[in-house]
């Protein structure tokens, strides 16, 4: 009884090994990657083919990234109004070009009133001071006081001219002159564009810290691209770049200037700033353009044109290998680089291979047949 048990626990294992061992090898069979054989051509058909030899080359890499345009604040001015007082005109429109000095606005403050009486009164005291110097300097030549007297009115009169230069700078230091009344000028302090315009009639205003108006120089300007981690070390200071408002009006050229230390932290982009000149104005602030950067550095890789790349089923970059008997192979590549022309492949390659660079979808047509 014993032994009859164990032959038919034997019996049941054994078939029980032979039920999975057939669904494996049935799973084996069925996910198992069909091999494609090479491409044999007659040679007829492969004078309709081109082979490309895979060597090292340099090349500079173009990095693509999205910009927006902003003023090149190296030549934009905040005007902030230097007296406090509410504004009574403003002479001046948004976009208007203004040259250095012209007046922008007039502001009713008491600022410019007490500057004013202050500069008359040192200029009264003044010319007072140096008629009584010149008057004792004769009377001490006549001998009618003493010199230690005269030389006492030089200074007072110098003393009091130093006191009215003092007036004067504080006056012209607030855009107003000796002649001018309670209303005080905001004068253009640059020439250039009126690009921004913060006051209306009525505003009050105070000294240093109201911003009325901003002059910009538009005849050039920054773009401000917004370049990916991967591609920082391929820009550097002076780079050439290209940069398309996508309207028809460009492109314009510029050159990186800077490269900002610190990551956005909307965008995790680094930020690369591009001045460019400006014709005709046509760049506007926060104006969205595409932005390409010709690198300053070499890079060195196996370059194949874009023509020898072809996608498998499962989209997987290939080419097709020439082989010393003639047959055409497909070699899966891992692609770097790629502009216009070329690919950097990183992986697959060796240098001295032999790709077909025109004529690939040919031979992956008759490898399908």
């Amino acid at each position: 009884m014993f032994d009859k048990r164990l032959r038919h626990r034997a019996i049941a294992a054994a078939l029980a090994f032979g039920l999975v061992t057939g669904c494996s090898s049935s799973s084996d069979e069925n996910s198992a990657t069909p091999v494609l054989p090479n491409v044999r051509l007659t040679k007829a058909q492969r004078s309709h083919i081109q082979l490309y030899t895979v060597v090292p080359v340099g090349y500079r890499q173009k990095i693509e990234a999205p910009g927006t345009v902003d003023f090149d604040n190296d030549q934009a001015t905040s005007v902030v109004s230097p007296f406090t007082g509410p504004v009574t005109r403003i002479f001046v429109a948004l976009g208007q070009h203004v040259v250095k000095g012209q007046p922008l606005a007039a502001v009713a403050s008491a600022d410019v009133a007490n500057a004013v009486a202050a500069y008359r009164k040192a200029a009264v005291a003044s010319a007072n001071a140096r008629r009584v110097a010149v008057a004792d300097r004769d009377l001490a030549a006549h001998n009618g006081i003493s010199e230690r007297e005269a030389a006492q009115a030089q200074t007072d009169a110098a003393s009091a001219e130093a006191d009215r230069v003092a007036a004067l700078q504080a006056l012209q230091s607030l855009g107003a002159s000796p002649g001018s009344g309670l209303n005080g000028i905001i004068r253009a302090p640059v020439s250039g564009y009126i690009v921004d315009k913060t006051v209306t009639p009525g505003q009050l205003l105070q000294a240093g810290s109201s911003t009325a108006f901003t002059v910009a120089n538009l005849s050039q300007v920054w773009v401000l691209a917004q370049i990916a981690p991967s591609d920082l070390s391929q820009v550097g200071f002076h780079d050439a770049a290209l940069i398309d408002p996508g309207n028809g009006t460009g492109p314009f050229h510029g050159t990186v200037d800077n490269i900002s230390a610190t990551v956005d932290p909307n965008t995790r982009a680094i930020v690369a700033r591009i001045v460019t000149p400006n014709p005709g104005d046509l760049l506007k602030k926060q104006m969205y353009v595409d932005v390409s950067i010709d690198s300053g550095r070499v890079s060195t890789g196996l370059l194949v044109p874009v023509s020898a790349v072809l996608h498998d089923d499962e989209n997987l970059p290939f080419v097709y290998l020439a082989l010393p008997d003639g047959s055409f192979a497909r070699r899966h590549v891992t692609l770097g680089y790629r502009d216009s022309q070329n690919y950097d492949v990183t992986s697959g390659l060796a240098s001295g291979d032999k790709v077909v660079a025109n004529g690939a979808i040919f031979l992956q047509f008759m490898q399908s047949q």
